[in-house]
């Protein structure tokens, strides 16, 4: 069995792994900066409407050449990545991605079967769509995770289908199909999506791979220009953007 596939049957058969070791150690105190000025958007463009799927197959939204450059190791079914959806991403978009001087990446750490499936269930459209629906999923935390709940008997017998057929039975049992299109990602295309089980396993490799490299074992985890972060509430993570140099777009 190759370390893909031995991956993810691992997550299917630990379908509600959420509560991760504690948070890991930072890399040091971020250094106070002098203040960037606004980096004007392209002709058209606001960087807030600007996705750049990178190499780790993060998401990165704003300026791909920000000097600060966030990045959010986030679990599609972690109540502490929901809240911080909840209270931090907007203003972290619209006052600090907006001004070009903040970029922010948002990768997959996936914890459980459902959380895979919702990992590829918000690849399925446009990469413009990744955050927008990410953000949705946390924004509807208990409306999802009640799917979760509900969906639990499905893992009995999805190893017994085939590979095509088994992020299918899992999303539509959890109620996912039905959510996604809501949100214009539809049936047949949410399933065409994932019947590509390998594309599905991939994200789980990476999601194990990148996290035992960087010491990732806690959700969410972010990190500021390459250094790991030990703050995870809106209000501590801004005060060190501003501390790397980022004001708020009123203030650029």
């Amino acid at each position: 069995m190759t370390n893909l596939r031995r991956i993810a049957y691992a997550t299917l058969a630990a379908p509600l792994a959420l509560g991760l070791a504690a948070c890991s150690d930072s890399d040091g105190e971020i250094e106070a900066a002098e203040a960037y000025e606004a980096v004007a958007a392209p002709d058209g463009q606001a960087w807030t409407d600007i996705v750049t799927v990178t190499e780790a197959d993060g998401y990165q939204l704003g300026n791909p050449d920000a000097p600060i450059k966030l990045i959010e190791y986030g679990s599609l079914t972690c109540g502490a990545c929901a809240n911080f959806a909840q209270t931090g991403a907007d203003p972290l978009v619209e006052d600090y991605v907006a001004t070009g001087v903040v970029s922010f990446e948002l990768r997959n750490q996936v914890h459980n079967a459902f959380d895979l499936t919702l990992a590829r269930l918000a690849r399925c459209s446009a990469p413009e769509s990744f955050h927008p629906l990410a953000h949705q999923v946390w924004t509807n935390f208990n409306q999802v995770m009640g799917g979760v709940q509900e969906g639990q008997g499905a893992l009995a017998n999805v190893g017994s289908l085939p590979e095509d057929q088994r992020f299918i039975a899992i999303a539509e049992a959890a109620g996912f199909l039905d959510f996604f299109a809501a949100r214009g990602v539809s049936r047949d295309q949410a399933r065409a999506c994932l019947a590509d089980s390998e594309a599905v396993m991939a994200i789980g490799e990476r999601s194990t791979e990148q996290s035992d490299e960087l010491g990732i074992d806690s959700t969410p985890t972010f990190i500021l220009n390459g250094r790991v972060l030990e703050e995870r509430s809106w209000e501590e993570l801004e005060a060190v953007l501003q501390r790397a140099g980022a004001r708020p777009a009123a203030e650029s």
